[in-house]
């Protein structure tokens, strides 16, 4: 199976003087699997996803998604066509209820779909938010629930890759294996999951892991 994602001699530091973050990292993604990115604190799992995500841009080296180099693609087409990304704290706006997170998402990207409520209802069902729950303010929602619906609003335009940053960070482990059960669902129908994460448990159910070491340079 081709590489849906690439990265060709990856470099990174905060500033042109200081020591690279990212030194010389080649990784290749493959559709239909669910990556796990481990390692310490301070080698760089984050920063990875923030570039691998368009949120900043690398020192030097290229990252291919679908063959292009990402430096080449409208950055905003990009972060919202192209990709899906999942945060540990689920940013997800709070005076919102889960359906309208959901619908936002889907106008931030300008896809174009008629009925927005019924898709943005389709996707927290598919992602096993219960009925009673998809109108409710997040405010009134549980960690696991909330995940739930930022998995649904990173799937609001069907993107190919999905980036998810300890996603079972703030949960207990039995949420922890329903959200990763759902990620799974999600490699099985063909999509890429990229997973930063400290938990042994969730790097245990990806299908390949890489361990970003410290830098030395």
């Amino acid at each position: 199976m081709e590489n849906i994602l690439e990265l060709k001699d990856l470099c990174y530091s905060y500033t042109k003087n200081s020591p690279k973050v990212i030194s010389g990292l080649n990784l290749s993604f493959e559709a239909g699997k669910i990556y796990a990115i481990v390692g310490k604190s301070g080698t760089g799992k984050t920063t990875l996803l923030s570039l691998l995500s368009g949120l900043a841009k690398p020192t030097s080296g290229k990252i291919f998604c679908e063959g292009k180099d990402i430096s080449k693609i409208d950055r905003y087409d990009y972060r919202s066509k192209m990709v899906g990304v999942i945060f540990q704290s689920f940013n997800l706006l709070p005076y919102l209820t889960a359906v309208e997170n959901v619908i936002l998402s889907i106008d931030i990207s300008g896809i174009k779909i008629k009925n927005k409520k019924e898709y943005a209802k389709l996707l927290l069902k598919k992602v096993k938010l219960e009925e009673e729950d998809i109108n409710r303010s997040i405010l009134k929602l549980s960690g696991g629930q909330q995940q739930r619906v930022a998995i649904a609003r990173a799937l609001a335009y069907n993107p190919q890759i999905i980036f998810a940053d300890e996603p079972t960070g703030n949960l207990d482990l039995e949420t922890q294996d329903e959200i990763m059960s759902i990620l799974r669902m999600l490699a099985d129908e063909g999509k890429c999951v990229i997973v930063v994460t400290h938990s042994p448990d969730v790097s245990k159910k990806a299908d390949t892991i890489y361990e970003l070491k410290p830098n030395k340079a």
